[in-house]
């Protein structure tokens, strides 16, 4: 059967978003530097914009300006008078002998030759990454080839906790060279548990935990060994302290190795009876594992700091809050007037009247964009300042439940725009710098009937929790009764979804027992 092309119409109706709108859509959701690095980039890529210069001379700056003019004809006028000077005698030859006979250093002073220091840029460097750190201490080692490269696909296979997912199976089948094999990856694996930190290339917390106590073992042994030839004044002896260590390692080993659910859960009594030790010395091992590092890679990625500059300040004027966009540094645009004025000559070529308009229509379309994003922001604002006026005023208590639909709606915009409007954006208040969708959170029904914001709640869920004694701990439904007694109306598992946000455990894992 032949398959023959045919032409159909058909009337369909769809939204499409012009260039325009799309830009307006992402210039909303631009933080104050996002906007300053794109207006930037605008201005290199479209000749049309440029930027305003708004350093202009004071009156006072004029004024001096005037008087060094007056000062400087009479100047001239005084030189005109004098007699003129033989210019050998206006040569420094202090300054000269010093500058070609100086032994080396000189302090710095008058005459002096100026030297031009390292730009403070030439120091700066990025943060070392846990690939970059382990890979520095394999390259000190001396090893095969082959072993070298498999060593390098398992530091490209970390996590960046320092875990290692991958089987020696499937490390061996990501080796470019096909040479590797399940036994040269295990052996790779084996180097790389020997690196700083200890810890990492483990496929498990159990087993990052038992290379750390190995580790701190072997370091015992060997301080008991080194004790062992070294005379001691009596009662000086480290042995002892040694010992103790070395029994504690072994338990806390013990519990790692084959109780760790137990361990997660707090049950020291079974511990003691399943171990065979007092509560002191099943205490004593804990606080040994309490002090290893479950995630040994985490400090070598660590995130960098991001700057922050807030896009708005809300402050007082009076007694009436205001909101003041931080337009400093801001840079401020214009039309190139010579690029306009070639729209209208007639001896233009037609092809760059057609680019001038395209670039022209551009440019205004961002410079709207610009004011559309500022007029947008200032108005989502006044209303958080109606709303949060006691936040202003109190601190983080007073803070009131607010919805991003409900300001959308008395500002007369779609809820994506208001949602648009303050992501990624900070306000300076008097409680401090926050983001803007801090003060955008649902509402539970709090004392007095009115409506208690979740962050509230969930610092009184927190604060309950750490204030409880942790033989007892507090049931969710014990929780939900405390909330209500304080007239806050929540349920049992409206509190244990906020307990499981806030990664707080079940009163199971939190139950100490002695």
């Amino acid at each position: 059967m032949l398959m023959q092309p045919k032409l159909n119409l058909r009337v369909a109706q769809k939204q499409v978003l012009t260039p325009g709108l799309v830009q307006m859509v992402s210039v909303l959701a631009l933080n104050k530097l996002e906007l300053q690095e794109m207006i930037s980039n605008e201005v290199v890529e479209n000749p049309l914009l440029e930027e305003i210069e708004e350093h202009g001379e004071s009156f006072e700056e004029l004024a001096g300006r005037e008087g060094d003019r007056e000062l400087s004809a009479e100047q001239k006028a005084t030189e005109a008078d004098r007699p003129e000077k033989d210019p050998f005698d206006e040569i420094d030859m202090g300054n000269y002998f010093q500058e070609y006979l100086d032994p080396g250093y000189r302090a710095g002073g008058m005459g002096m030759e100026d030297v031009d220091t390292p730009s403070f840029e030439n120091f700066l460097s990025k943060p070392s990454t846990l690939s970059d750190h382990l890979l520095w201490q394999l390259g000190s080692m001396s090893m095969r080839p082959e072993l070298r490269a498999a060593a390098e696909v398992v530091i490209g296979n970390l996590e960046d906790n320092g875990f290692l997912l991958l089987n020696d199976e499937d490390l061996a089948a990501l080796d470019d060279s096909g040479k590797a094999t399940p036994a040269l990856m295990a052996e790779a694996v084996g180097v790389i548990r020997t690196l700083d930190p200890i810890g990492v290339g483990a496929r498990d917390l159990r087993e990052c935990l038992l290379l750390q106590i190995a580790a701190a073992a072997r370091e015992i042994e060997g301080a008991l060994l080194r004790a062992h030839h070294h005379d001691h004044e009596e009662g000086m002896s480290p042995v002892p302290a040694l010992q103790a260590r070395r029994e504690q390692l072994k338990l806390a080993c013990r519990i790692v190795r084959d109780h760790l659910p137990l361990l997660q859960k707090r049950d020291l009594r079974e511990l003691m009876r399943l171990l065979s030790a007092t509560g002191n010395e099943v205490d004593a091992a804990i606080d040994a594992i309490k002090q290893l590092d479950p995630r040994p890679g985490q400090r070598y990625n660590q995130s960098e700091t991001r700057l922050i500059e807030p896009d708005v300040a809300f402050a007082k004027r009076g007694d009436e809050w205001v909101v003041v966009m931080n337009e400093e540094d801001m840079p401020a645009l214009r039309l190139n007037a010579g690029y306009r004025r070639m729209l209208r000559m007639k001896d233009t070529d037609r092809e760059v009247k057609e680019y001038v308009k395209e670039r022209y229509r551009s440019a205004i379309q961002l410079l709207r964009n610009i004011e559309q994003r500022k007029n947008t922001i200032v108005r989502t604002c006044e209303s958080i300042v109606r709303r949060q006026g006691d936040f202003l005023e109190r601190g983080v208590d007073a803070l009131r439940p607010m919805m991003i639909k409900e300001v959308a709606e008395e500002i007369g915009v779609h809820p994506s725009t208001v949602s648009r409007a303050v992501a990624n954006k900070y306000v300076h208040t008097p409680q401090g710098v926050y983001e803007l969708r801090f003060f955008f959170t649902e509402g539970v029904g709090g004392p007095e009937g009115g409506d208690l914001p979740l962050m509230l709640l969930k610092k009184k869920v927190r604060k309950l929790i750490e204030d409880e004694d942790p033989r007892r701990p507090l049931t969710d439904d014990v929780l939900a009764a405390e909330l209500q007694r304080q007239g806050i109306q929540v349920t049992r598992r409206t509190v244990a979804k906020y307990r499981e946000d806030m990664n707080i455990p079940s009163t199971h894992q939190r139950r100490r027992r002695m």
